[in-house]
């Protein structure tokens, strides 16, 4: 089915399923720890062996001889792979590092073998064995020091990257803007740091390769194990039915997927491989560090008149950037525009997507410069905001935002937080030894769409089984998939069974980029169209007329039970959803206002946020509970962005110093305040057929700034450098009196 105008009639509208805060239908088998995850395969295979990884104990350089005797004598081993006796391998299309390293070492914690044995300790034990001998290179290991050498950026995964755009004369306009800022920001490392590590289980029947694992991109990783591999598509069938969370960190397969092929190929039993914590930051991705300049310029009326954002960052040879620049081009008006994107290479563990790469920690910048630049102008924050907005593309005129309600979510949030309230002066609000300061900042995230299928099934019984191979990284995917098969189907959702996460199952848009609800969704809603007119047929109405409600078919003055029409046998039909050149006619994003009030110990410098709000305009919110639960995460990691995560990179040796969940600090539930959360009444049609967009990573687009702001509302300190630690507060806090 092709979406390029809305429908006019559409079953999704009825709203009786669709938009209702409805439980988890997956919540009942994790809190049960029914729900099998990756590497808990109990049932589907018999006698695994384990298998454990060894990572590189260098960044840079060459493995001059690796000693494996000892590890091959030890108790229970079955097989060792190294990259001398695992054959030839490729590079799958998504994976910048080579999965398996040696002779040549690209970075640290790099996977150059792995022990597989009968048991898991056993395996770790043999590990501890091998002994490697390094030649250790030089590398580049310090994104500052790299900057003046950095090239323009390419992205290897996008034919149409743009680095650099300009519109009018930039140059020109700052240089005369009575008004201007002019200020550098800098973001950190990231780790993901989610609760289930990279896991795989690998078994083979004869040429054919079944791999249980975490991943977000079911077709995509199917492709890189066979390319990795060299073995055909149709022999691969990857499996994740669920996952413990990602973030972006499980879009791309990793070493623990292809050393579990690896290492059951050579004990000729299925093996289980799981990454231990110690090894994911530096293994696995990373968000990359960020540089970015930021120019504004001004009338004294506030109307901008030149905006210029550039930004480095790093990656290994052949990696991509962070493109931070992004949000800049789309969020704010002004006549005269630059952003500039420049790529160091790195020879740290390789830089990829995390949640909302790009806006997330462009937003952490752009969002202080846009507050820096209200106060030189002595102008409200929000109406600063607000006086800037736009209606078309900044860059495109001639294309105008499907839907853009920036301004109503800044404007009704403000009235919601008690706005008005707040001190423009910093640090004049006290509650004790507490300074109290309010920050805001906007939130964005574009929307995009991806092509999705799905297969449907009525079977004698009534029941309608749903087949794809979305997945679900713990957003809900099962339940909202669900709750569009029920609403387009006319029955209750306990008679819809979902079945995700196989290759198995028609290719779905998957789940990253915000994409994942409203795609895979729009594919299920083109299936049921399908298995509508096949049921209408098969009961003799015309479909156009057929109604589908409370489990019957009617129309024209007779109804039918649903199940009558599959009483002779299941009925089934797939189709997939496609968008033409859609996304050409339409700018699609989504708009967030987030506020944050913080205290800030006079004493310490210990920062604590008191009150957090976002207010989302996202399209449709299918399913209102799960939604506000992806957002509440969400700030929850902007407190983690804004005041605490940072990967320490050793600049001599080239790793990540903090590579478990003691020494990289993520939010605990101390951490946390009370958070509340309002959706905008909004439905998208040119989005999709269900009207919806995604809101999952606009939670985290600019919390991070906002929470910066209302700490310089605080203490009256501008920090540009994330984390906001307290050692940045101290020494030019007031004086406590």
């Amino acid at each position: 089915m092709k979406f390029d105008t809305p429908a006019t009639k559409n079953p999704i509208d009825q709203l009786k399923i669709i938009g209702k805060p409805t439980d988890r239908i997956d919540g009942p088998l994790k809190t049960t720890g029914i729900a099998a995850y990756a590497y808990e395969q109990r049932d589907a295979i018999s006698n695994p062996a384990y298998g454990y990884v060894v990572g590189s104990g260098i960044a840079k350089g060459r493995i001059a001889s690796m000693e494996l005797d000892a590890a091959k004598r030890a108790p229970g081993v079955l097989a060792i792979v190294t990259a001398a006796n695992a054959g030839p391998l490729g590079k799958g299309n998504f994976n910048v590092a080579t999965l398996l390293g040696g002779p040549d070492v690209e970075h640290y914690h790099q996977a150059i073998a792995l022990v597989v044995a009968e048991t898991f300790e056993q395996a770790r034990a043999a590990a501890s064995l091998i002994r490697v001998n390094y030649e250790r290179g030089r590398g580049a290991f310090d994104l500052a020091k790299s900057k003046d050498s950095a090239g323009v950026a390419t992205d290897p995964n996008s034919k149409d990257y743009q680095a650099d755009t300009a519109v009018g004369d930039f140059s020109g306009a700052f240089a005369a803007a009575p008004v201007q800022l002019d200020a550098t920001y800098h973001t950190p490392d990231q780790s993901h740091a989610m609760m289930e590590p990279h896991a795989s289980i690998a078994a083979w029947e004869g040429e054919r390769l079944t791999l249980w694992t975490s991943n977000q991109m079911i077709n995509w990783g199917r492709g890189d194990v066979a390319k990795t591999l060299g073995i055909s598509t149709e022999n691969v069938r990857l499996i994740s039915p669920y996952i413990g969370g990602g973030f972006g960190g499980k879009l791309f397969v990793r070493c623990d997927a292809l050393l579990a092929a690896l290492g059951a190929r050579a004990a000729k039993r299925p093996v289980k491989v799981a990454l231990p914590r110690p090894l994911m930051a530096n293994n696995t991705t990373h968000r990359p560090a960020t540089i970015q300049r930021i120019r504004i310029g001004a009338n004294r009326d506030g109307k901008i008149t030149a905006m210029g954002h550039e930004s480095w960052s790093g990656d290994l040879p052949g990696g991509g950037p962070e493109n931070a620049i992004q949000q800049t081009r789309l969020l704010y008006a002004g006549a005269n525009r630059m952003t500039a994107t420049r790529l160091a290479v790195l020879d740290l563990p390789e830089g990829n997507a995390m949640r909302a790469p790009g806006e997330a920690p462009g937003l952490m910048a752009l969002e202080i410069a846009i507050d820096e630049m209200a106060e030189k102008l002595n102008l409200d924050p929000v109406e600063f905001r607000i006086l800037n907005d736009t209606q078309v593309d900044p860059e495109h005129p001639e294309r105008p935002f499907s839907q853009r309600q920036l301004n109503e979510c800044l404007r009704s949030g403000a009235k919601r937080f008690g706005w008005s309230k707040r001190n423009r002066e910093p640090g004049k609000v006290r509650d004790g030894r507490w300074l109290i300061g309010m920050g805001v900042a906007a939130g964005f995230r574009n929307n995009l769409v991806m092509k999705s299928a799905a297969r449907v099934r009525l079977d004698p019984r009534g029941i309608v089984t749903v087949e794809t191979d979305m997945t679900d990284i713990g957003t809900g995917s099962y339940t909202i998939i669900g709750q569009t098969a029920a609403e387009m189907m006319g029955v209750p959702l306990d008679r819809v069974v979902v079945r995700l996460g196989d290759s198995d199952f028609p290719v779905s848009a998957g789940s990253g980029g915000q994409w994942g609800a409203n795609s895979s969704t729009a594919g299920v809603y083109a299936a049921c169209m399908k298995l509508r007119q096949a049921i209408a047929q098969k009961v003799g109405f015309n479909a156009e007329d057929a109604t589908f409600a409370d489990g019957r078919v009617s129309a024209s003055g007779r109804s039918v039970p649903l199940a009558q029409a599959a009483e002779t046998g299941e009925i089934m039909a797939e189709d997939v959803m496609e968008y033409g050149d859609l996304t050409k006619k339409f700018q699609q994003s989504t708009f967030a206002a987030h506020f944050a009030e913080v205290g800030v110990d006079i004493a310490t410098g210990e920062s604590r946020i008191r009150r957090m709000l976002a207010v989302c305009a996202a399209g449709r919110i299918l399913n209102p509970k799960a939604a506000r639960s992806q957002v509440i995460g969400a700030m929850t990691m902007g407190i983690g962005a804004a005041l605490s995560e940072e990967l320490a990179v050793d600049k001599r040796l080239g790793f990540f110093v903090n590579h478990d969940l003691a020494g990289y600090e993520v939010p605990v539930h101390a951490d946390v305040p009370h958070q509340e959360v309002i959706f905008l009444d909004e439905a998208d049609a040119v989005s999709s057929p269900m009207k919806a967009k995604g809101v999952g990573e606009l939670g985290l687009c600019g919390v991070s700034a906002a929470i910066a702001n209302a700490i310089y509302n605080a203490t009256g300190v501008r920090v540009r450098e994330y984390p906001i630690t307290l050692d940045k507060l101290l020494a030019k806090l007031p004086v406590m009196v």
